[in-house]
C-alpha cells in the first residue's frame, strides 16, 4: 500500500513538473507571437522535446511563413497595380493631349490646308485612344469568369488578308508591305472568328508600332509565324512579352496600352492554342500553334 502511495506521489510530481514545463513553453510561444505581431520576423522556438509541442511549433512557423509570403506578394502586387494605373493614365493622357493640341492649332490656323492637316493628326491621336480603350475593355472581359468563346471552322488566309487590308494606310504611311506565305491556302482552324481577328490585328499592329519595317507571316503545318525586325535599343524580352502592361519602350512614347500581346496570349489559350516568342539576330518571331488545325482532307 505504501509503495502504491509513493508511486502515486511520484506520478503527481512528474505530472506537475510536466504541467509547469508545458505552461512555461506555452507562455514563451505566446510572448514570441506577440513579438511577431509587433513586427518581428523571428522564427518560433521551443526547448521541449515533446513531439506534440514540436509539431505545434513547426505548424505555426509554416503558417507564419505563408502569411509573410502572401503579405510580400500583396505588397508587390499593390505596388505594381499603382504603377500600372499611373502608366495607363499617362498612356491615355498622351494621345488625348496631342489631339487637343492639334484641334487648338486648327482653330487658330487661317490656312485651310494646314487646318485640315492638324485635324487629321488629331483624328489619328483619337484613333489611338479608341484602340487603347477597346483593349482595356477586352482585358476586363477576359478576366471575367463569364467570358467564353464559340469555336467553329475558320479559314485563316481570307481572315488574315482582311486584317491586313484594314491596316493598309498604316503600311502605306511606313512605306512597308506585308510578306505572306502559306503552305496551304485552305489552312483552317477551330476558333472564334472575332477572337482570331483580334489576335491577328494585335500582332500586325505590334509589328508596325514597335518594329522597324513591315511584317512577314508564314504558315507551315499547324503553325503561324509573325516575324518583324526590332530596333536594338528597344528589343523586347521574349520571357515578358506576353505579360500585361509590359512595354519594351520604357519611355512609353508609342501609343499602346501594353495589353495587346497579353490579349493575344489569353485569346489563344482560350481557343486551346499556344503562343511563344523568339528573338534572334534582331528578328522577333511570334509563333501561334493551333493543335486543332483542320487538314485539307478533313474539310467539308
Amino acid at each position: 500500500m505504501n509503495i502504491l502511495l509513493i508511486l502515486l506521489c511520484l506520478a503527481c510530481i512528474c505530472f506537475g513538473f510536466f504541467y509547469i514545463r508545458l505552461h512555461m513553453e506555452l507562455r514563451s510561444l505566446t510572448a514570441q507571437l506577440q513579438e511577431i505581431r509587433n513586427g518581428s520576423h523571428m522564427e518560433l522556438t521551443v526547448n521541449s522535446r515533446q513531439k506534440p509541442l514540436l509539431t505545434l511549433c513547426c505548424c505555426l512557423n509554416q503558417v507564419l511563413a505563408w502569411k509573410d509570403a502572401n503579405h510580400t506578394q500583396y505588397e508587390k502586387n499593390e505596388k505594381l497595380l499603382k504603377q500600372n494605373i499611373a502608366n495607363l493614365a499617362h498612356d491615355i493622357r498622351t494621345p488625348l493631349t496631342g489631339a487637343s493640341g492639334y484641334v487648338q492649332l486648327a482653330r487658330e490656323c487661317n490656312d485651310s490646308a494646314k487646318a485640315a492637316h492638324y485635324l487629321s493628326a488629331a483624328e489619328k491621336r483619337l484613333t489611338e485612344l479608341k484602340d487603347m480603350l477597346e483593349e482595356m475593355f477586352l482585358y476586363t472581359k477576359l478576366t471575367s469568369e463569364e467570358f467564353s468563346l464559340s469555336l467553329e471552322k475558320i479559314q485563316v488566309l481570307p481572315l488574315l488578308s482582311d486584317c491586313l487590308l484594314s491596316l493598309y494606310t498604316k503600311f502605306e504611311d511606313l512605306g512597308a508591305e506585308p510578306n505572306v506565305t502559306f503552305e496551304s491556302e485552305n489552312f483552317s482552324v477551330r476558333a472564334d472568328e472575332e477572337a482570331l481577328r483580334r489576335i491577328f490585328l494585335n500582332l500586325i499592329q505590334n509589328a508596325l508600332l514597335h518594329g522597324t519595317g513591315g511584317i512577314s507571316i508564314l504558315q507551315k503545318d499547324n503553325y503561324l509565324t509573325f516575324e518583324n525586325s526590332v530596333p536594338p535599343d528597344s528589343a523586347p524580352d521574349p520571357t515578358q512579352l506576353f505579360d500585361k502592361f509590359y512595354k519594351a519602350d520604357f519611355a512609353r512614347r508609342k501609343g499602346s496600352s501594353g495589353l495587346g500581346l497579353f490579349i493575344v496570349k489569353e485569346l489563344t489559350h482560350k481557343m486551346n492554342g499556344e503562343v511563344n516568342a523568339i528573338l534572334e539576330n534582331g528578328q522577333l518571331k511570334i509563333i501561334l500553334h493551333f493543335p486543332s488545325a483542320i487538314k485539307e482532307n478533313e474539310m467539308t
